[in-house]
């Protein structure tokens, strides 16, 4: 086994999380005892927002009103392959109900949860896709309540339109202009709604992320989706110039914004150490120097020996977004198991998938891809389980659950099946003990 770093991060994914999970810690403490005044007072601080936090429809019609139709259009197109996919994955959930044995009905119904809590990030970019990629979803999925929140800023007064616009052509049904822990509490406690959220969803920052993380189990939560990761593994049929700017174009994110290459090709690997500061550079300001950042001290080149160790390497790292530019693709979709969402070929990109083209953009990181997928219309949707039987079929049940609940000890449990034996067939005698081993 032969693996190489031809670049190393200096930070990881953990960099300062003592500090985000101490800072979020006081936040959430003083929003859950302050209530509405400490969110309004948070927003002032941060964002230096001081107006009304519920978005009225006359500020939502007169943001819609100022955006070029192109854009609406561009927006539109987004939210109809975004809502296309989603009701693709909740018709391929089922309800069902089956007879196991006769008289024993069981099942299974899909109840969406009653209120859904969406963030959508805005400071450094509009983010007007990922309001479709939370709030369209939660739509198909048949949530009643859809509360969106979004930071606002006194230059643009309030929300960006643009985020404003898809909040609204997706179906919110509450818009906050709170942003940042303030936003999540907002959600998770149901100031200005009255509307808790059983699930908040949304990507953001590592204090908006530590923010849901903290909340889970008092609220559901997505995936902890914190600063975006990006992977491109790679063969030496890839172009090393399509490799960097994919590369660079993931890092404007943030200067917490990991990019990571695995290849097997000691080329492209040089090619694309080479190039990556003047694909950087020729970024626009505040892209550029969130992407230095990133890249000088969050970028990695790993060079591979096979493209097993490839994957290997793309398993270990379970980033969100894995970009395949490699030939002989069918390998690889069946050979890579931990990602976010996976990009095959280099006719696709994760550009194509954060803004667009159907796939949910809202995805695991720091690893949470070897567990979780990301966020889809089953997020949204309880799966309900239920069961009825005859007597006829309690007379086959009861006697088994009574003697294993005598094995672990819970007579309380074996009790129950045994008075159902005693009352439906007093006639009839059971073995309701069995043999208990001695340990």
């Amino acid at each position: 086994m032969t693996i190489i770093y031809i670049k190393k991060a200096e930070k990881t994914a953990q960099t300062g999380s003592e500090e985000t999970a101490a800072t979020v810690t006081t936040m959430l403490e003083t929003l859950k005892s302050g209530g509405e005044e400490s969110v309004k007072q948070y927003c002032e601080s941060f964002d230096g927002w001081s107006g009304e936090i519920v978005v009225s429809q006359s500020v939502i019609d007169n943001a819609i009103k100022r955006l070029p139709e192109t854009v609406k259009d561009d927006i539109r197109f987004a939210h109809q392959r975004v809502s296309d996919f989603a009701k693709h994955q909740r018709d391929s959930m089922l309800e069902f109900e089956t007879e196991l044995v006769n008289g024993l009905i069981v099942g299974q119904k899909l109840v969406p949860v009653q209120t859904a809590g969406c963030y959508i990030p805005g400071g450094r970019y509009a983010h007007a896709a990922s309001a479709i990629m939370s709030i369209s979803t939660a739509k198909v999925a048949g949530v009643d309540n859809i509360v969106a929140a979004s930071p606002a800023s006194k230059q643009r007064n309030g929300i960006h339109p643009a985020i404003l616009f898809a909040m609204h052509l997706s179906g919110a049904d509450y818009i906050l202009n709170a942003g940042g822990v303030q936003g999540i509490a907002s959600l998770a406690y149901g100031f200005f709604t009255g509307h808790k959220a059983d699930i908040i969803v949304g990507p953001g920052n590592r204090f908006v992320a530590e923010a849901k993380r903290m909340l889970f189990g008092e609220v559901g939560i997505d995936v902890i989706a914190g600063p975006t990761e990006s992977m491109v593994v790679a063969d030496d049929s890839a172009d090393p110039f399509i490799v960097a700017c994919d590369l660079a174009g993931q890092a404007e994110h943030g200067p917490d914004s990991p990019v990571w290459l695995a290849t097997t090709s000691e080329r492209v690997a040089n090619e694309v150490l080479r190039i990556m500061p003047e694909v950087i550079a020729d970024l626009p300001e505040i892209a550029r120097t969130a992407a230095e950042a990133a890249w000088r001290d969050y970028g990695e080149i790993v060079l591979t020996e096979t493209r097993e160790e490839s994957v290997m390497i793309c398993d270990q790292y379970a980033p969100e977004h894995l970009q395949v530019q490699a030939e002989d693709l069918p390998w690889w979709l069946n050979s890579l198991r931990n990602y976010g969402s996976l990009f095959l070929g280099e006719e696709t990109t994760v550009a194509f998938g954060d803004k667009c083209s159907g796939p949910n953009h809202i995805l695991p990181t720091k690893g949470a891809g070897r567990y979780s997928g990301g966020l889809n219309a089953g997020k949204f949707i309880k799966t309900l389980t239920y069961q009825r039987m005859s007597r006829e079929a309690a007379h086959e049940v009861a006697p088994v659950s009574s003697r294993i609940s005598r094995y672990e000890g819970m007579e309380g449990h074996a009790m129950t099946g045994d008075v159902r034996m005693k009352k439906y067939f007093p006639d009839e005698t059971f073995d309701l003990h069995g043999e208990l081993e001695n340990s």
